[in-house]
């Protein structure tokens, strides 16, 4: 059996990742609720899936779960403010809405009104692998928003597209 590369090891290797950051939003029996996530992914075009991570341990976890449904927005350069608010610097869950604008999508999921993209999804199946779940999501839904450049996330910092190429130089 090979060696295991060890946590913090991988926790550094994964900083230097440059990610797209996004706000899974969801909303319904068990409450609405929201989180800033950079753990996404396509999975598949037919049928469309895409998948999320949530960490196990999150207070919000029951309520994804429980509601079977949510909502990937991708943010734009302009949403940095609203990332740190949905990644827990604010935990008022009514106070981390207000500080942008919404719409409901058909299946009532809350849908960031000026995010580049906003999935609506189905959970069609949640795989927990280590401290996290995994969610695969069938999207039922696509709404299409901003022309803005993405908010990225690498080196442990929220980033413009413009700002990369001074990363680690």
């Amino acid at each position: 059996m090979e060696a295991q590369v060890a946590r913090l090891e991988f926790r550094e290797a994964m900083a230097r990742v440059c990610a797209p950051v996004n706000i899974v939003t969801t909303d319904g029996p068990a409450g609405r609720g929201g989180f800033t996530a950079t753990a996404m992914c396509s999975v598949s075009d037919d049928p469309p899936t895409l998948l999320v991570c949530m960490n196990e341990r999150s207070a919000q976890t029951g309520m994804f779960l429980a509601n079977q449904r949510f909502c990937v927005n991708v943010l734009t350069q302009s949403h940095m403010h609203l990332a740190g608010k949905f990644a827990g610097a604010i935990r008022d869950m009514a106070e981390r809405y207000s500080a942008a604008r919404w719409q409901t999508m058909p299946s009532g999921m809350p849908a960031l009104l000026d995010a580049i993209v906003s999935f609506d999804c189905e959970i069609g199946a949640v795989n927990k692998v280590g401290t996290h779940n995994v969610m695969f999501g069938r999207v039922v839904d696509i709404r299409h928003g901003s022309d803005e450049a993405a908010l990225l996330y690498v080196g442990r910092n929220y980033m413009q597209p413009s700002a990369l190429g001074s990363f680690g130089g």
